[in-house]
Parts: structure tokens; sequence; C-alpha cells
């Protein structure tokens, strides 16, 4: 046994090396959560390199966790926290904040570290795609390939969408198969474009999209409908579904954050309006349904924002 451990390097550098082969993100904190040691997996899934976040406080909020309700956990909820005060495991499903700015849905697992007396020293956190990702690239590719893809979002365009609502119409008056529209619009979009040019408005598009695709199941389909507009099919829905399916995009496109020149930070917000399929309705007039409902979503919010609530930046941004 002696002989065998002899021939496993014992210095450092070598066991970073093994942690940069692995694909999940992995990076290590003190006890006062400051991030010492951050993995190629880790700038591979966040987009953050080392150089980014080491040294830096995850209350610091650099990748901004949160949870399905939008719960900041960096101010409320952390793992990492919580599993140094009570030296037990914990394992949640959160979404992170992607440099880029989109939110892309995690499944974290953590467990403290201790020294040589035994004592908690800090944790590791390991974290994995949760968002079905090879599905997505599948899906994309086909729709490349079959001129059914938008060009600047890389989601479903409107042509597509149209034929999955004539599909998914069928399969409810043929076989009863409930499915349900979610509409979603952002808010004063225009404003973004005139104030940084349409360079940016396009990047704010493509993150809020990458969000909705994320904040959703591998089976629902979203779709660029046009402009700043986006809808999504949800299959095998009900009410309460769509209801918390609508309320998850809606935090989590709140929660992205586009970068832009200087310190400036565009945080897209969106209305969102949803129906489900009822029996003698026609696919035209589902969707008109949940449109008029996002809408009515928009005028009642519109006077309660500030003039550039909407897409808008950061407080001391300006």
């Amino acid at each position: 046994m002696d002989q065998v451990n002899s021939t496993i390097p014992a210095d450092a550098a070598f066991y970073r090396g093994v942690l940069d082969q692995i694909s999940d993100g992995v990076y290590f904190v003190d006890r006062h959560r400051r991030i010492l040691f951050w993995s190629e997996g880790a700038q591979r899934l966040t987009g953050y390199t080392g150089e980014d976040v080491t040294g830096h406080f995850c209350q610091d909020e650099i990748l901004c966790h949160v949870d399905y309700s939008g719960k900041r956990l960096c101010r409320e909820g952390c793992p990492l926290l919580a599993c140094m005060r009570d030296g037990n495991p914990r394992e949640a499903r959160v979404f992170l904040h992607h440099k880029q700015g989109r939110r892309l849905p995690v499944l974290v697992k953590v467990q403290p570290l201790r020294g040589s007396d035994g004592k908690i020293v800090g944790a590791v956190e390991i974290f994995s795609d949760d968002s079905a990702q090879a599905e997505t690239l599948r899906r994309t590719e086909e729709l490349r390939k079959m001129a059914l893809l938008d060009h600047l979002t890389q989601l479903p365009n409107r042509r597509f969408l149209e034929v999955s609502l004539e599909s998914a119409m069928h399969g409810f008056q043929s076989m009863g198969m409930q499915f349900g529209l979610l509409v979603f619009d952002l808010d004063r979009f225009k404003e973004v474009n005139d104030r940084f040019g349409h360079a940016v408005g396009d990047r704010v598009l493509q993150e809020t999209g990458k969000t909705l695709v994320a904040s959703l199941r591998p089976t629902d389909v979203v779709a660029r409908w046009g402009g700043d507009e986006f809808v999504a099919l949800i299959h095998n829905a009900n009410s309460d579904l769509l209801d918390v399916l609508s309320r998850r995009c809606t935090v989590m496109v709140n929660e992205t954050a586009v970068a832009v020149e200087g310190d400036a930070v565009v945080r897209p917000s969106t209305s969102a309006g949803v129906a489900l399929v009822r029996p003698g309705e026609t696919a035209r007039e589902v969707f008109h349904r949940a449109d008029r409902m996002m809408y009515a979503q928009k005028a009642a919010v519109s006077g309660q924002r500030p003039a550039v609530s909407g897409p808008q930046l950061e407080a001391g941004s300006w």
C-alpha cells in the first residue's frame, strides 16, 4: 500500500490539474466564503475565469445564485454557509448568473472541508449544467437544417412555433392532450436600442432567449415570435403549471444582467401572458388570449415603473 501511495504526487498542482479535468464546475471557499480555487470546468460553465473570481467572496454576488422563486441565496439560504455551520452536505437546484448575462440552471453539491484537527476550514461546491444542454443542441441543429431557426437568438422561429402549435391543437382535439402558451414581451426595449444601439439590444435578446429556455422544461418549446416578443409552447399543461412557469420565467429574465460599456449593466424585465387551451378554440384564439393578458399586464405595471424600468441600468450606472 505504501508503494502505491508513493506513486501519487503530493503537491497541490497535481490535484488542481486533476480537478481541471472534471467537466463539472468545482470551487473552494474558506470560512468567510472567499473563493480560493476555481476550476476550468467552472470557467466553461459560467464564463468567469479564475482571475475574475478568485479572492472574491461569494457574498459579492458575482454568480448571484437565486432559487426558483428568485431569492438571492448569497444573502439568505446559502448552501455553502449552511454546510460550514453544521457540517452536513447540501444539494440544491439553483440558477447562477453567466458572465454574458443569462441565467443558467445548475445542480450544486456542497461538502465541508476539514483541517487536520477535524475542524471545518471551508467548503467545496461542485455544480453541473441542469438544462438538458445536449438535447437543446440537437434540436437547434435540426432546426437550422430546416430553416426554422431565428438567426439572432438561435431559437425556433415564428414559422416553427406556428407549425408546433397546430400540431399541439390536433393532439388536444383528437386525444385531449392539453397545452398552454406563455407570451413574453420585453418592457420598453426600444429605450435600450435608442440609448446603447442595436448591438446591445441584440445581446439582450440573445441572453433573454437563453434564460427562457433554461427556465422551462426540455419538452417545452421557446420561440422568438418577432422583435422583442417570445412565445413558449407548454405541453401536458394545466393552469397551475402555467402559472408556476410564467412566474419562474419572469423572475429569471428580471435577474438577467447584460454588461455594456464601462460599468453599465442592462437589466431586462418582461411582461407575460398565459393561456390554457379550451375546447372549441382555434390555435389563433389561444394565442390571442395569452397575448391580450400580456399587454394587460404591461399596461397595469407601466405606471409603477420608472422611466427606464424595462431593460434598465443598475443604480449609479447612468
